[in-house]
């Protein structure tokens, strides 16, 4: 396989390493020490976000190198591209139309000569009139029962986005329809799950575009013969199940009402897809008011990904910081730190948006990287990590770059709770930033009383090194309009990312891999196919145990 130098042969990109060896010995206390302003100039704001990122490892050279790097890699072409509906799916020659989804509807984007837009409208109208239908009554169960619960059945996108949204909106919830989620294919989920609701005030989501998901189905399976077996008759299914689809007429044989089919299309990755149909937990959850309200906050960010220059664009700015870490710095992971307990599912979606994205090992032409791409993601809620892994950050061996995100005003503003959590936020940052030397150390042993022998040898044990870059991203508050904003921020600092380093970033080959694989070993472990099917020994070995272990 050809390797790919295009990148890292560019004059931009031997600019960046020379960035790098000059910044290599250089403390960020000394840069906001030799420029009181830098707060200030190194803040962006846009779409109700707004951005410091002046706790980086950075000056205006380093920026100016970085805008040159995306400039010389046609980022505004790439953006352009991606938002006009261009195939820039090129692996499946297909465009990733997400932004679409939250369009308002005055425009016309074109997919095989049909207005997209247009459709998505109609979409919206229909998730209006059934989630209305639902919510005030008028829509009943099987007995006469108003619903009070919605089991949505997804796995991956399906799952994560939506799930994420409406424990991010809970302050927004109507109290009149209980969402629960499915996805493990672990049997414990959808047992405990169908456990905690009655199938006569229940509506079930299937959620997958094929129709084929083996998870969702099997899970849907399940669901359906819970259904059965609780009272509830094959003709009762149409009105209490639901799909989102691209496959009708599979849904149709499942025995979902076509009504009840909510449309998919191939223009939108699964992890892209809480703005569509998928997002309908979402809209039971908080009213199709508060999810248009989500939606504008996405779009409204979107205008901004499109319209501000580079040098304030919140997601380029992101994602340029990110290539500057992750290729320059040798740090192969990012953490996600938000101090909202709202938010504290933000992290395991963003892992998924941006690992599967961008977890790739080769360019859109199909040559071999000489360069990283992209790292791990991870996290958690921010002031739960400060009593675990953020030891690993302060005084590990590895540099983490971490995004700070909080909110100034909090929902439930209980005694002195928000200030305390705002003040852990910010002392966090600081402490990655400032770190404490070993003449501070020791100066403040000798304080507390001990002698000079015990604090020569206890003081390079309270050393933090600091240095260690983040960004903090703030927002008035946790509302529809700032999470469908801070959800489209990170999208687009993945395709950014994803454009820097020549990526199709809207596949996932390494995904399908499993799945096949899957197929072939399910048989032999029902006894149903070929034991003799070409295989490893390990494999075949833990095959065996399995099998034995479900005989009488």
């Amino acid at each position: 396989m050809a390797t790919s130098t295009a990148l890292t042969s560019r004059p931009e990109w031997q600019a960046l390493k020379q960035q790098r060896s000059e910044l290599q010995s250089v403390p960020m206390t000394r840069l906001f020490e030799q420029d009181p302003e830098r707060a200030q100039r190194y803040f962006a704001e846009g779409a109700g976000l707004s951005l410091d990122y002046s706790k980086n490892r950075i000056t205006d050279q380093t920026l100016e190198a970085l805008f040159s790097l995306a400039r010389a890699c046609d980022l505004e072409g790439r953006r352009d591209a991606l938002l006009s509906g261009a195939p820039v799916n090129i692996t499946e020659q297909r465009p990733a139309l997400h932004t679409a989804l939250r369009n308002p509807g005055n425009t016309r984007i074109l997919v095989d000569g049909v207005n997209v837009v247009a459709e998505v409208q109609r979409t919206l109208d229909h998730m209006q009139r059934f989630v209305d239908s639902v919510v005030n009554g008028a829509r009943k169960g099987y007995s006469g029962k108003p619903f009070t619960d919605l089991v949505s059945i997804g796995i991956g996108g399906s799952y994560l986005g939506p799930k994420l949204a409406t424990e991010a909106l809970q302050p927004y919830w109507n109290q009149k329809i209980q969402c629960h989620y499915v996805a493990n294919i672990d049997g414990t989920d959808i047992h405990e799950t169908l456990s905690r609701v009655n199938p006569e005030t229940t509506l079930v989501l299937i959620q997958s575009k094929s129709f084929r998901t083996m998870e969702t189905l099997e899970n849907g399976k399940v669901a359906r013969e819970w259904f059965l077996s609780q009272g509830g008759t094959e003709t009762d299914i149409a009105d209490h199940f639901l799909a989102v689809t691209a496959n009708v007429s599979a849904a149709e044989a499942f025995g979902i009402d076509a009504r009840n089919v909510f449309p998919m299309w191939d223009w939108v990755g699964g992890r892209y897809s809480l703005w569509s149909a998928i997002g309908l937990p979402i809209a039971f959850s908080v009213g199709m008011d508060n999810f248009r309200a989500l939606l504008a906050g996405a779009h409204a960010m979107d205008e901004h990904f499109r319209t501000a220059p580079l040098e304030q664009n919140l997601p380029t700015l992101m994602a340029l910081l990110s290539v500057w870490y992750n290729n320059f710095w040798g740090a192969d992971t990012h953490a996600i730190l938000p101090y909202d307990h709202y938010l504290r599912s933000l992290p395991e979606h963003l892992q998924q948006l941006d690992m599967e994205s961008n977890g790739k090992r080769v360019t859109q032409e199909g040559s071999a990287l000489d360069y990283e791409s992209g790292p791990v993601i991870w996290g958690g809620v921010g002031s739960n990590g400060q009593h675990a892994y953020h030891q690993l950050i302060h005084q590990g061996t590895r540099l983490i770059p971490a995004d700070f995100i909080i909110p100034l005003q909090s929902h439930n503003p209980v005694a002195n709770h928000h200030a305390n959590l705002f003040a852990n936020c910010l002392s966090q940052s600081q402490a990655m930033m400032a770190g404490k030397s070993l003449d501070t150390a020791k100066a403040e042993l000798l304080a507390d009383g001990l002698s000079e022998e015990e604090a020569e040898k206890l003081a390079p044990h309270k050393v933090i090194p600091g240095n260690k870059p983040s960004n903090t991203l703030i927002m008035d508050r946790v509302t529809p309009e700032t999470v469908g904003a801070l959800i489209a921020l990170y999208e687009h600092r993945t395709f950014v990312q994803g454009a820097i380093w020549n990526l199709d970033s809207f596949d996932q080959w390494g995904v399908e891999l499993g799945k096949q694989l899957g197929n072939r070993i399910m048989p032999r472990l029902t006894g149903t196919g070929d034991s003799s099917t070409d295989s490893d020994s390990s494999t075949d070995h833990l095959i065996a145990l399995f099998r034995s272990a479900q005989r009488p």
